[in-house]
């Protein structure tokens, strides 16, 4: 009986060795299995006389081929690789958008200032007059369409964070669910296999859309999310959902609900698609926005402004070819008001005072007492002062001002200010009119006939600057102007002047030197509506040696002019450093400070494509060293049903014996 008792253990050890083979092979592909092992112990022998006589084999337990270490490796670089790759993703579409000739602002703004130059070679041409505007409206929509993609973009972020929430929060209650399974069969000595499989591999998924910390306690996985926030404890979940940020409603913020609070944790979120995601808008994303939006900004109202000195084809001050950067609605909405303010308080007017100096950034503002307030750039988290709302005239902040736009504002209120963010999208060509193009110089100087000396006069500019945007200075300056010419400027001697306006009424003295360029700078007094004393400046070089009695004159320049000054004046503004200037730096020009974000944006992207190439590797290599563990090795597999086939049929065999054995007693007795 003994010996038939070895075979039996040796047959049932055999055979569930060769279920648990199978079992392997027939799992070979299946995601986050780890192969089993059958695990034999021999039986207690059996005294005879002074040896120990064996009585076979039993099975102790089915063992799992499973590390801790390598598959909180795996969970670890699984979450690095997909942040990388989530990241990569965006990045590389807005590099494309920014850098290519097809869909980026290069190909336009070279068209815009070709056009010009075609201009300003024939300023009176009408098909050159309507290419400018033609380039200009073709500008003007490729910034449209770029701030388009980038707000699709933005929004795409929103609803992908919302739909990984509830894939997180399905994951998360599967893996409690797991726990609470796992702990009820371990309670009755078993140890559930499969269960921890498919526990890990709903981890790992996990770990494929946040960054995710796990513990192991008692045979339960706690989950923690960024700075140690619990998502799964046992078999207690806490819910992840999005919701508007307070601060910024057109993006998204990543919520937990935790006993009955709720807690903000998209600044700690990291790892996985939803960090990718998250440091992709932080980083890429909003910087390309403002940045985007300053170019916008600076381009509009620097070719305003120009054009704002010059004369159009009718005779008048020159109009705007782009739309106001500081219309009443423009201004309104550059300021965001955060959810949990005052409900009784207002919001606050931003203004855009020297466009020059922007820094294409959003700030946050929050209000010390009813008029004190601090600004922090949010872009470098720089701490820009402390202010007074009202205070006359208003600070100046990085190129822009802040006022009270309606209802009072209390301590606590914050605000977060977007000077540039909508500046692309809100970009448009106005000018429909070509004969309003101010190509040419306001004003004329010419030298009078008879003149004895070798003295010259340059062509003179309205050096006092007209606001494009203010239509009632405009209209002022430009009547004021228009009335007091022509100016004479006649020589009392050889180094000796003075000037008479249009009415013969002298207006100022002054002296050159003969021989040398003299800078002038002549005060043209004037009254306004309101019976006030003001001037223009027109400024001018007086050159060589004039003559006692001379006499220069300065009057508008002619309709129908060919004078291209102001054109030049305009195309110069293609070299000219007109974005990013600062106290250190005379900032830029337009096609730089666009050539500086593409490349920004493209070294963002590549250092992405490295970042996504090594975390891939890594991941690789964590999932072959997890696999060489714990995967499954049909050779292997093949291999050991071989020998368990073998084992069954020894055990057979002693089985058969034994009958034999038993056989021939009974037989002889």
């Amino acid at each position: 009986m003994s010996l038939l008792n070895i075979g039996m253990s040796g047959l049932s050890a055999s055979h569930a060795s060769l279920v648990t083979t199978g079992n392997n092979i027939s799992n070979v592909d299946t995601v986050g299995y780890s192969r089993q092992q059958t695990v034999q112990n021999s039986k207690n022998s059996i005294q005879y006389g002074n040896v120990f006589i064996g009585t076979g084999t039993t099975l102790a337990d089915v063992r799992r081929v499973y590390n801790s270490y390598l598959d909180a490796q795996l969970q670890t670089t699984t979450s690095l690789n997909s942040d990388a790759q989530a990241y990569l993703g965006q990045a590389t579409q807005v590099d494309k958008l920014l850098s290519d000739s097809g869909t980026g602002v290069t190909k336009s703004l070279q068209a815009f200032f070709s056009s010009l130059q075609t201009l300003a070679g024939n300023s009176n041409d009408n098909a050159a007059r309507q290419a400018l505007l033609t380039n200009a409206q073709g500008l003007s929509s490729r910034f449209n369409a770029i701030s388009q993609q980038l707000s699709q973009q933005n929004t795409y972020i929103n609803d992908q964070l919302g739909s990984m929430a509830d894939q997180v929060n399905k994951l998360a209650s599967t893996v409690a669910a797991y726990n609470k399974k796992i702990a009820e069969v371990s309670g009755s000595g078993g140890t559930p296999n499969e269960l921890l499989d498919q526990r890990n591999e709903t981890v790992r998924q996990l770990s494929e859309l946040v960054g995710t910390q796990v513990t192991e306690t008692e045979g339960r996985l706690d989950i923690y999310l960024g700075s140690g926030q619990p998502l799964v404890v046992g078999d207690v979940v806490n819910k992840l959902r999005v919701a508007p940020d307070p601060a910024d409603p057109t993006r998204s913020t990543i919520i937990m609900d935790r006993n009955g609070s709720s807690i903000d944790i998209t600044s700690v979120m990291s790892g996985g698609e939803m960090g990718g995601l998250v440091r992709y808008r932080n980083e890429v994303l909003t910087p390309a926005v403002n940045g985007l939006g300053r170019i916008a900004m600076v381009v509009a109202d620097q070719v305003n402004k120009q054009l704002g000195q010059g004369l159009d084809q009718n005779g008048n001050f020159g109009a705007a070819l782009f739309n106001n950067i500081n219309s009443a609605a423009a201004i309104s909405q550059r300021s965001i008001a955060n959810a949990s303010n005052n409900p009784a308080s207002g919001n606050l007017n931003v203004t855009i005072s020297d466009t020059s100096k922007l820094a294409g950034s959003d700030y946050q503002v929050t209000f010390t007492s009813a008029t004190g307030y601090s600004v922090k750039r949010l872009s470098d988290n720089t701490d820009m002062g402390t202010f007074t709302l009202g205070a006359t005239p208003a600070p100046v902040i990085d190129g822009f001002s802040l006022s009270l736009n309606a209802g009072p504002v209390a301590a606590g209120d914050t605000f977060k200010i977007t000077p540039t963010r909508s500046a692309a999208a809100d970009m448009a060509t106005v000018m429909t009119d070509t004969k309003t193009l101010a190509t040419a110089a306001p004003l004329t100087s010419t030298k009078a006939s008879g003149n004895d000396g070798t003295g010259a006069v340059s062509q003179p500019n309205l050096s006092t600057a007209l606001d494009i945007y203010d239509p009632v200075q405009r209209l002022e300056l430009q009547s004021a102007v228009k009335a007091s010419m022509p100016v004479r400027l006649v020589m009392t001697s050889a180094n000796a002047y003075e000037v008479f306006d249009s009415k013969g009424t002298s207006i100022g003295t002054g002296s050159i030197v003969p021989g040398q360029n003299n800078d002038l700078n002549i005060a043209v007094p004037y009254t306004d509506a309101g019976g006030n004393a003001k001037s223009f400046n027109v400024a001018m070089t007086v050159s060589g040696s004039p003559a006692s009695g001379d006499s220069f004159n300065i009057g508008m320049t002619s309709a129908s002019s060919t004078d291209n000054r102001n054109a030049q004046a305009l195309l110069g503004l293609q070299s000219k450093a007109t974005v990013g200037a600062s106290a250190t730096s005379p900032g830029v020009s337009f096609t730089e400070a666009y050539g500086g974000l593409v490349t920004t944006v493209g070294s963002l992207t590549k250092q992405g494509q490295m970042d996504a190439t090594a975390t891939d590797t890594i991941v690789t290599g964590a999932r072959n060293a997890r696999d060489s563990l714990s995967g499954v090795d049909l050779d292997e597999e093949a291999g050991n049903l071989t020998k368990y086939q073998q084992y069954y049929t020894a055990s057979s065999q002693i089985i058969k014996t034994a009958q034999e054995i038993f056989s021939t007693l009974i037989n002889a007795l």
